[in-house]
């Protein structure tokens, strides 16, 4: 699962840029939505070529959670959860919540943090990410919106001290600024689209993330 402490993140532009680097890449990705959106769902679906199935613990009970989940990939190589809002954001607390569906799949989240304004001061916030809830497991990290090799450097340190992973980051970039103010990314030719996927593939530690 792809998640993050807060909506604006970037979880959707990781998301979806993973998708198309994987599938670039020639894998057969089966994407899938928390919550009830029906238009991320077409994004994911234009990119990836396969329907993308929401997983939604309000509407739905957590066996036919898992049911969806199982039956549709199924046939995939890689399978990649985009989760909605914050991580712990449900309808009741946490009740609903992508959390809450990563714990019923036992799947792996891969937390994706804005780190534009911050260094060191990440340690605390996801150390309260990481050991909020034992039955969700937190694999690593995406920095989003990095500055410099020195300020990557600065958010590998806290990795470390944290004893978590780190996968690697999306540099600051207008041309992604610009093309996520709309409904979400749209993945034509245009160079912005072009640019998330190579910056991905040279900046995200993509191989680590097919292996889990």
């Amino acid at each position: 699962m792809i998640a993050a402490p807060t909506s604006g993140s970037g979880k959707t532009t990781i998301a979806r840029g993973l998708m198309a680097l994987f599938t670039k890449k020639g894998y057969k990705v089966q994407p899938f939505k928390c919550g009830p959106d029906y238009i991320d769902t077409k994004f994911h679906e234009a990119v990836c070529g396969r329907p993308s199935i929401n997983l939604d613990t309000f509407m739905a009970s957590k066996e036919h959670v898992r049911e969806l989940f199982v039956r549709y990939g199924a046939d995939a190589d890689i399978g990649i959860v985009e989760g909605m809002m914050g991580l712990f954001d449900g309808y009741d607390r946490d009740e609903g919540s992508s959390a809450e569906i990563a714990a019923t799949l036992g799947i792996q989240v891969v937390l994706v943090v804005d780190a534009k304004s911050a260094a060191y001061s990440m340690a605390p916030l996801l150390q309260g990410f990481i050991s909020f809830r034992k039955d969700v497991r937190i694999c690593g990290v995406i920095f989003n919106k990095v500055g410099s090799e020195k300020h990557f450097r600065m958010l590998q340190q806290v990795c470390e001290d944290l004893h978590i992973e780190c996968f690697g980051y999306l540099p600051k970039s207008p041309a992604l600024e610009q093309g996520s103010r709309y409904l979400g990314l749209d993945f034509s030719e245009r160079a912005e689209n072009k640019e998330l996927i190579e910056l991905l593939e040279n900046n995200v530690r993509w191989q680590r993330l097919i292996e889990l």
